[in-house]
């Protein structure tokens, strides 16, 4: 665990690029979130509408509390806080009338809808394109379906491992001698949420010269991106592309090696890439191996490339007893890519993260000082740190419809009774 004292707080920023702008955020799962935290800590103002019973009362996964007032688990579930921070957050029943007069009602006053549904949903709602666009002929509503709103598989419902094996991205994924592997993490959800963000801020770019516009992101097209060499390869030779698990395609050595265990990480290892002759010369210098620098399998790229099983198994000999941290060094200094391969815990503690502020801290009221990460990008005229924590769960509702909306305490009172919004987490 991290000490608070080296969570370094962000500072604070006056001016970003998208303040002023208003994001109803009806997204789920992972996806939608990473479009719209990115969006919100480029400074609009992102109201996450959820469900009143949109909850799990009591996570397995929720953070030990560390706070006053009430202890609600399903406010310290961690990928709550992750996917959540910068945002405010509202309940609403989308399933009733008076729910969904509130959405359109927020509609007319904001800039952006954006939501990853299937595409049935939001017309099951009657909060389609057309009926938002009479609403607000502004808004720009952007949509992140599966598989795109036309098409065969137009309402196929899936998550970003079954989107990862229909893109080809996990037939890549693994060893030759292996099955297919889905990928380690959220990849497809986190392409798909910088693509989402992207085209929104495209989209209000045209609106002065267009007006509002619908934006369709098919998450399955943005993966297939990734993977453009081997569908290219495959139409240049009909060749399928087999997985090469962590070697090249041409050059070697190239792979992740095992290192000396270390005392708090048993399981090290280090990723070691050369592409080219100087860069196999320096790494000679650094290994020190006199037997391997006359071998005449190893000669030439291509002959290291032929032999690279051999060649894996002596560079793993040689790494095997050496800490991963410290021969990483040696071989950046000698002209060698190379890094140790680090875990989360590795990664909150490194020296580098912390220098750039790469991932800090946040105060959350019932979880204590809360991780956030920094976006990739920096602007020096407008930076764009996360501006909050995941909020609390429907915390912001109150404030929204009296301070946005204009309602009356009656009114409020009227839409919390029937169960149109909440305040707070309530049972289906």
């Amino acid at each position: 665990m991290l000490p608070e004292a080296r969570l370094n707080p962000y500072p604070r920023v006056d001016c970003r690029p998208l303040d002023g702008v208003r994001v109803l955020d009806l997204t789920t799962a992972v996806a939608g979130p990473v479009a719209t935290t990115l969006l919100g800590a480029l400074g609009a103002e992102v109201l996450r509408i959820e469900t009143p019973w949109a909850k799990p009362r009591s996570p397995a996964s929720a953070l030990p509390y560390r706070g006053e007032g009430p202890d609600e688990p399903w406010n310290r579930e961690p990928r709550q806080n992750e996917l959540a921070h910068s945002k405010r957050s509202i309940a609403l029943n989308l399933t009733t009338e008076a729910g969904r007069d509130v959405f359109l009602d927020l509609v007319e006053r904001s800039d952006v809808v954006l939501e990853n549904y299937s595409p049935r949903v939001m017309g099951n709602f009657g909060l389609e394109w057309d009926a938002l666009c009479d609403r607000n002929p502004e808004i720009i509503h952007v949509s992140m379906p599966a598989f795109g709103k036309s098409g065969p598989w137009r309402d196929r419902i899936s998550y970003g491992p079954g989107i990862d094996a229909m893109s080809g991205m996990s037939w890549l994924t693994g060893y030759a001698d292996g099955s297919p592997l889905k990928p380690g993490n959220f990849y497809c959800d986190q392409n798909a949420g910088l693509s989402a963000a992207l085209s929104t801020v495209a989209a209000l770019i045209a609106r002065d010269r267009v007006g509002g516009q619908a934006v369709e992101l098919a998450m399955l097209e943005g993966e297939l991106q990734l993977i453009g060499d081997a569908i290219i390869g495959q139409q240049l030779t009909g060749r399928e592309p087999t997985r090469i698990g962590n070697q090249h395609s041409s050059a070697a050595p190239h792979g992740v090696y095992p290192a000396a265990p270390l005392l708090d990480d048993p399981d090290s290892w280090i990723a070691i890439a050369c592409r080219d002759d100087d860069e196999w010369h320096a790494l000679l210098r650094v290994w020190d191996n006199p037997s391997v620098a006359c071998d005449r399998r190893f000669a030439t790229g291509l002959r290291r490339w032929k032999h690279r099983s051999k060649l894996d198994c002596l560079l793993g000999s040689f790494t095997s007893d050496q800490d991963p941290v410290v021969l990483a060094n040696r071989l950046q200094d000698a002209g060698v890519p190379a890094s140790p391969v680090m875990g989360a815990r590795s990664l909150l503690r490194d020296e580098h993260v912390h220098a750039r502020h790469s991932v800090g801290g946040l105060p959350h009221p019932q979880v204590g000082w809360s991780p956030a990460p920094q976006a990739a990008f920096r602007l020096s005229q407008t930076p764009s740190p996360p501006k909050s924590a995941g909020p609390l769960f429907a915390a912001d509702t109150i404030p929204v419809l009296r301070d946005i909306l204009g309602y009356s305490e009656e009114q409020i009172a009227n839409l919390l009774a029937s169960g149109a919004a909440s305040d707070r987490l309530r049972d289906r």
